[in-house]
């Protein structure tokens, strides 16, 4: 049929798309770890992502877990640091590791018709890294000079202490790691860790991407015979008591002579199983949320005491938290301040009008849309609900919660949880 090119065509708002979560095959390897599976996209890559329940949540000192994970790469029995690094880009390939609060992971990026080449030595990272003596020196000289320059950054220390200001210095989400922590580390702590929490550790597979018939037969292959253990068997009691601080209200001067201030306010919040979570994530969005949201359009558009403000829900697993964030002028700061608490009380003495609500909606929509645009960002979707202990349904719950949530109950859990009492204030200068 011929398109009439005089006529536009009709505009259709973004929480009227039918959004379907494309489906992932889940494998069991021997050694009972969980393969999750997508097979979608049009190109020849893919990705391989083995997550590790070797964060910081199950180190023993500080600086160990980030450190054990960061040397993965630096040398087997059989390669040094160069021939690993080598061997990966001879293939046009990246594998990348990370360390968060519960998690760390290697995430391998490649042509599928490499993967075979490159699994092998994945399984040789994680059955016989050496840690070199000379390689952790060059990461504690490394990460003490990188500490060093970033003290001096504002933004920086108020991202260290307001964590510490929530949960207290000694749990996992609020401590933070000093230069004599990383003159601590000794060879033999990064190997007790490795040994535990990768050699011998509880560990899930998401691979993504135009996918090789004989995947999952490769990866049972190299990894279905290791020791290593299904992702839900957790024998470690671990917890951690969290102590908040006692003064709300802090002011801290960084840099004398400085003329940007680093505000952070911020409150304890539920985690994602609580029936309020989901609700709090639309009320985030028109609070602070994106760009067209209340503190964004007052303290930048209108004040112009920011680039920026934003405000976010803390995605950890045990504990979460509400936090608005933003760099002002030295001399504004206060004011920012304020205008951030009259924010929070426009949302708790007046409901949102239906205009503001509908643009939100869509928005949060459009960004779903957008996080389902190809088998990366799918499979993050998953990985995001199967590590916080969620499931598909509650992915879709919080699409009918976005479509239909009223502006009487935004009201109500504004009242809830933004009172000014309940949060912390920092400002660093």
């Amino acid at each position: 049929m011929k398109l009439n090119r005089t006529v536009a065509p009709p505009i259709k708002d973004a929480i009227d798309f039918e959004i379907v979560l494309p489906a992932c095959e889940k494998h069991t390897l021997s050694n009972g770890v969980e393969v999750y599976a997508l097979n979608m996209g049009s190109e020849d890559t893919l990705m391989v992502n083995w997550v590790f329940y070797g964060g910081t949540w199950y180190e023993p000192k500080k600086a160990v877990a980030p450190a054990t994970n960061y040397l993965l790469k630096n040398g087997t029995s059989g390669r040094n640091a160069f021939a690993i690094n080598e061997h990966f880009e001879y293939y046009g390939a990246y594998l990348n590791r990370a360390c968060y609060s519960e998690t760390s992971e290697l995430n391998l990026h490649c042509l599928n018709k490499h993967v075979h080449a490159l699994l092998p030595v994945v399984a040789e990272l994680l059955t016989d890294a050496v840690f070199p003596e000379e390689e952790l020196s060059i990461y504690q000289q490394n990460s003490q000079q990188r500490l060093k320059v970033n003290l001096q950054k504002s933004e920086f220390v108020a991202g260290r202490l307001i964590d510490a200001y929530l949960y207290g210095e000694k749990h996992p989400y609020g401590k933070y790691n000093n230069a004599e922590d990383y003159t601590a580390l000794q060879r033999e702590d990064l190997l007790a860790f490795y040994d535990a929490h990768y050699r011998n550790g509880r560990c899930v597979i998401f691979v993504a991407g135009k996918l090789p018939n004989d995947l999952v037969s490769e990866l049972e292959k190299y990894f279905g015979n290791l020791p290593l253990r299904n992702h839900r068997f957790a024998p470690e009691n671990i917890s951690y008591l969290v102590e908040p601080a006692l003064e709300k209200k802090q002011r801290i001067i960084n840099d004398p002579d400085g003329v940007q201030a680093a505000i952070r306010i911020a409150r304890p919040f539920p985690n994602r199983h609580h029936p309020d979570f989901q609700k709090a994530q639309v009320l985030n969005n028109v609070f602070g949320g994106f760009f067209g949201s209340r503190l964004m359009g007052n303290i930048r558009e209108d004040k112009g005491y920011t680039y920026g403000i934003y405000s976010y829900l803390l995605n950890y697993v045990h504990e979460s938290g509400w936090m608005i964030s933003t760099e002002a002028g030295r001399d504004v700061s206060e004011a920012t301040v304020a205008e951030i608490y009259k924010e929070m009380a426009l949302l708790r003495d007046e409901e949102v009008d239906e205009e503001e609500l509908m643009m939100t909606r869509n928005f949060i929509i459009g960004s779903v849309l957008g996080d389902l645009d190809g088998p990366f960002q799918v499979i993050g979707r998953w990985k995001n609900l199967l590590l916080n202990g969620l499931d598909e349904q509650y992915f879709y719950n919080s699409l009918d919660v976005i479509r239909h949530i009223k502006a009487a109950e935004l009201r109500e859990l504004a009242n809830r949880y933004l009172q000014p009492d309940d949060f912390y204030e920092l400002v660093v200068v």
